[in-house]
């Protein structure tokens, strides 16, 4: 296993998202592995890729802005198999979209860590609901849905393996290829959070201001209740949310350096995710910070969230049920404690062991069994 040649294939570089993070933990384990992606901008993503050998496509030369990467989407799958992989004897792509796509040898390895099978694809009306996109682009995306769809079974029916980030978007990847995928959840770097002395009131948002992320609703109901609460992130629903807000004690903040996110976490009475996450790693950052959380009760968080250990969950995407579990988080007393150790359950030093083992069985080509499989999921507080 030392002497593989390892490539290491993402989607694009250009967020400060999950996904990135988990990137850089599985560079971290494969520091002298290239990163081949579509598309690369060193300013609007994670500084550690600064640092790596990041190799992109042709895409790369049409453009590097963050607001216009998306509109390439129907080259990423001709991208992604224009790449020369034929060097590597391993390749692990990290992917939500068609970077799983690229061609390797035919007795080379591809591990494929799936964040998700495409939304836009695989749950079009569902998609197109909850992001409200554009007149234009949903006509675009079904235009090329049918060809897109194609690419990416194709895609998947390339990889050996796949590692997926939590229960729910396993369940997913099989209705989507027909394939079982290992759960490994993604990295929580819980050494860079702690608690805090003291506890401010004011309750706290992290999130892209996007439609599906549901930040009207949480708005709704600090309209109603009069609480404080800060909105920290940035997107194109930001104006109409503004909008919104007849509190005065929201606030939005825009987009925060990692270090002052950090201490907000660390003295917010709580994190409210009002989204249907696939996993959600900012929760977890909430918890290594002392502090629980309130969620709605679907997708991932019911796989990282303790009710009434960790957090309260509310089972409906209203304001009134938001307002509910409000008053039931009003009426817990969470252990500081149990709330870290809980996050440790997910550190990135346990994401990197088991990608290690993983990998060391994929290239000995001897299988995990079932209860192995089992074991590589957290264990839940109960």
């Amino acid at each position: 296993m030392t002497s593989a040649r390892i490539a290491l294939v993402h989607d694009y570089l250009v967020e400060r998202g999950g996904a990135e993070k988990a990137l850089a933990a599985l560079h971290e384990v494969f520091p002298e592995a290239p990163i081949y992606t579509a598309v690369y901008n060193a300013q609007t993503t994670l500084d550690v890729f600064r640092r790596a050998d990041v190799r992109t496509s042709f895409l790369q030369r049409l453009t590097t802005r963050r607001e216009r990467y998306r509109a390439l989407l129907p080259l990423y799958p001709l991208a992604f198999r224009a790449f020369d992989l034929h060097a590597y004897d391993l390749v692990i792509s990290s992917a939500s979209g068609f970077a799983k796509g690229v061609r390797t040898r035919s007795d080379a390895r591809h591990i494929c860590y799936c964040y998700t099978p495409p939304r836009f694809i695989w749950e079009y009306q569902a998609a197109n609901e909850k992001e409200r996109l554009p007149a234009t682009a949903r006509l675009a995306l079904r235009a090329f849905r049918s060809y897109l769809a194609r690419a990416d079974r194709e895609g998947a029916a390339l990889v050996d393996r796949f590692l997926t980030t939590s229960r729910y978007v396993a369940a997913r990847i099989e209705a989507a290829y027909g394939r079982r995928a290992t759960v490994v959840p993604p990295p929580i770097e819980c050494d860079q959070f702690a608690p805090a002395p003291v506890v401010d009131e004011f309750f706290l948002v992290v999130s892209r201001l996007v439609p599906y992320k549901r930040i009207d609703l949480v708005i709704e109901a600090f309209n109603r209740n009069r609480l404080p609460l800060l909105i920290v992130g940035d997107g194109r629903a930001r104006r109409r949310l503004e909008s919104m807000a007849r509190s005065e004690r929201i606030r939005f903040l825009g987009h925060r350096p990692q270090s002052e996110v950090r201490d907000l976490l660390a003295t917010c009475r709580a994190l409210i995710v009002a989204a249907e996450e696939d996993f959600g790693m900012t929760p977890l950052e909430a918890n290594a910070s002392g502090r629980p959380v309130i969620a709605y009760g679907a997708g991932g968080a019911r796989e990282t969230v303790v009710p009434g250990v960790t957090g309260v969950l509310f089972p409906e995407q209203t304001a009134e049920a938001l307002l509910a579990a409000l008053d039931e988080f009003a009426n817990i007393t969470f252990d500081i404690e149990a709330l870290v150790q809980h996050a440790r359950t997910f550190d990135k030093a346990r994401f990197q062991r088991t990608i290690r083992e993983l990998v060391e069985a994929e290239m000995s080509s001897v299988p995990v069994s079932p209860v192995s499989e089992h074991h590589l999921q957290p264990n839940m507080l109960s």
